[in-house]
């Protein structure tokens, strides 16, 4: 799919899933005048950690691939650049890559597309296993994903992404799913997860964020709320904390290559 066109689905897509208030031109121009006035926020929110989950070969897979999902534009920034790989680490290393909330006492029978997700693992599981499953195909082919040029890449996604065979007992086709919504969540999500740097895919479609108190505007109608986005971990000087993950990260991370 042309890259054009991507952005443009994203930009749609998330404008619908948070009905945003003000326009993205208005909300970019206010967070650019915030970030003059509190130079540390954009550093604070897109400042580098180490991965808790991904090892350093998975995050060699992990990086460029969803900088191919969600390539830089005029119109916002790359996957990377917006800090989805922190975000996806993030998810992984915590309670819902341990699948806490996962019901998971069998049996293990093929579903439907309408059951959603079917297999035995837990997230975490499910990524390691697959990106396992992506290593030894690569290998087997003496080529490695981040060596490989864009449309090379592309060429490899798609062909996870209409795949029917298996990565280490995981469903390609799955895999890509899952790795494509958790590369628009953690575009779009709040920068206290690990995503969305410096809030820029809030004001390229709009979103003001996590504002509490809107008392002042209930009664005006047809109006632009035109201000800067702001995360629910920020504080009074525009800093966002990110929040810390709860579960066993080291655990998760054996089998690692």
């Amino acid at each position: 799919m042309e890259p054009f066109s991507r952005r443009i689905f994203l930009k749609v897509s998330g404008a619908a899933a948070i009905t945003p208030a003000a326009t993205g031109a208005a909300a970019a121009t206010a967070t650019a005048a915030r970030n003059q006035a509190a130079p540390g926020a954009q550093q604070a929110s897109g400042a580098a950690r180490p991965y808790r989950f991904l090892s350093a070969g998975e995050a060699a897979f992990i990086e460029p691939a969803v900088d191919r999902l969600i390539p830089p534009d005029a119109v916002g920034p790359s996957a990377r650049e917006a800090g989805v790989p922190a975000y996806i680490d993030q998810q992984l290393a915590g309670a819902w890559g341990a699948g806490e909330r996962l019901y998971r006492s069998g049996p293990w029978h093929q579903g439907s597309a309408s059951q959603g997700y079917q297999l035995p693992f837990t997230p975490a599981e499910m990524f390691r296993n697959a990106l396992r499953g992506v290593g030894l195909e690569l290998q087997r082919e003496n080529k490695s994903f981040d060596k490989l040029d864009g449309p090379a890449q592309d060429a490899y996604l798609t062909h996870l992404q209409n795949g029917t065979h298996e990565l280490e007992g995981v469903p390609a086709n799955t895999f890509f799913e899952s790795l494509l919504s958790m590369t628009i969540e953690g575009y779009f999500s709040d920068p206290a997860y690990g995503g969305n740097r410096g809030m820029a895919a809030w004001s390229m479609i709009g979103f003001p964020g996590a504002y509490g108190n809107y008392y002042e505007l209930v009664d005006r109608h047809g109006i632009a709320f035109n201000v800067p986005p702001r995360s629910l971990a920020e504080d009074a000087q525009g800093h966002v904390h990110e929040l810390q993950v709860m579960g066993a990260a080291p655990a998760a991370r054996k089998g690692a290559r």
